[in-house]
């Protein structure tokens, strides 16, 4: 009976060696389970592609003549005729308006007097100075009045003969500034020839971000109710190099096709479409955008190595049906998240999955 109760003390001594060990392993899976493993978020992405939408860019404007030139007189004066009203047809070479030649007049026949004695004053210096009469010094004294006097008289000579405006093309008298009798001051515009010869144009302004899309040779349409008729084919023939100061806006040019029912200041309404993909701008779906203020949005982007997003700011153009057209702040071939985006935060992990079509 001793010797099974020494047996049972040894056994127990042994349990408790190995109890310790068994026990530590234990707490060891216990802690194991307290571990948390990092969330993977379930999203629908899809690769930024260039917008595949036209886009049409609208501007109001007005019909011209391509040359609307002013027209006035080089020397002051007081006006004796005026043969044309405003909206009266002239043919190249008309005379449209003269001054009182009075006054030019007499001034020309002053310096053609004058002229006369100064030649003749110069030819007897002449011959006195080839005969060692008189110095040099004289004798380039009376050239140089000879030839002051001759031009006293192209001078007067150029005074009378644009005493007279004539029509340098074919036209029509768009603007009359002038009356006979009264007295006009030197380069005073005194009519506005609307120039025939070079037909029409189309003008209006385009603010600074539409007109960078334009290139001179894109084709247009052209409304103008005054015709009642189907819009005319135009093409861009001009853009401004310099913005307008007051309004920010550039001018844009269309020549318009020959056409009797058109005239100056018809208003009408420039449309250009820009083809698909052609301005540069992104496509993304109207859903991917959260945040939205102004022209301004956020999206989550992608990294496809590290499966983690990252927030963008993105430049809003417009929005249409369904879709956000993006200047700016994405690029082709991003990763954008369209759906599951709720419980994102910058830096989390994702699990992608392809965004239908």
């Amino acid at each position: 009976m001793g010797g099974n109760v020494a047996c049972r003390a040894h056994r127990l001594a042994i349990a408790a060696l190995l109890l310790p060990p068994l026990l530590y392993g234990c707490g060891e899976k216990e802690a194991g389970k307290t571990e948390i493993s990092e969330e993977i978020f379930p999203v629908q992405v899809l690769t930024v592609q260039p917008s595949n939408m036209l886009q049409t860019i609208s501007a109001v404007g007005t019909v011209r003549y391509r040359r609307e030139t002013p027209l006035g007189f080089t020397t002051p004066g007081k006006v004796a005729t005026v043969r044309f009203e405003e909206g009266d047809y002239v043919k190249r070479g008309a005379l449209l308006a003269a001054l009182d030649t009075t006054s030019v007049g007499a001034d020309l026949n002053v310096a053609e007097a004058e002229r006369g004695r100064a030649q003749a004053e110069f030819e007897r210096i002449k011959q006195l100075y080839a005969d060692g009469w008189v110095t040099k010094s004289r004798f380039e004294a009376a050239e140089a009045a000879a030839k002051a006097a001759g031009a006293r008289v192209a001078q007067a000579g150029f005074a009378r003969g644009t005493a007279q405006l004539y029509a340098p093309s074919n036209g029509v008298v768009l603007m009359r500034n002038v009356q006979p009798g009264q007295v006009v001051a030197a380069g005073t515009p005194a009519l506005i020839l609307g120039e025939g010869d070079d037909g029409f144009v189309f003008r209006a302004p385009v603010i600074d971000r539409s007109a960078s899309k334009l290139r001179i040779g894109m084709a247009a349409e052209i409304s103008l109710p005054a015709l009642g008729s189907a819009p005319i084919t135009a093409t861009i023939s001009e853009i401004d190099g310099r913005a307008n100061q007051a309004t920010g806006a550039f001018t844009v040019q269309f020549s318009l096709p020959s056409s009797a029912q058109l005239k100056s200041g018809q208003i009408g309404t420039a449309s250009i479409k820009l083809p698909a993909g052609d301005d540069g701008a992104l496509q993304i779906p109207a859903s991917a955008i959260f945040g939205m203020r102004a022209n301004e949005g956020l999206v989550y982007i992608v990294d496809a190595k590290t499966e983690r997003v990252e927030t963008r700011n993105v430049a809003i153009e417009r929005v249409t049906d369904g879709f956000v057209i993006i200047t700016g702040g994405l690029k082709q071939g991003d990763l954008l998240v369209t759906s599951g985006a709720e419980k994102l935060r910058t830096g989390a992990k994702v699990r992608m999955t392809r965004a239908p079509g």
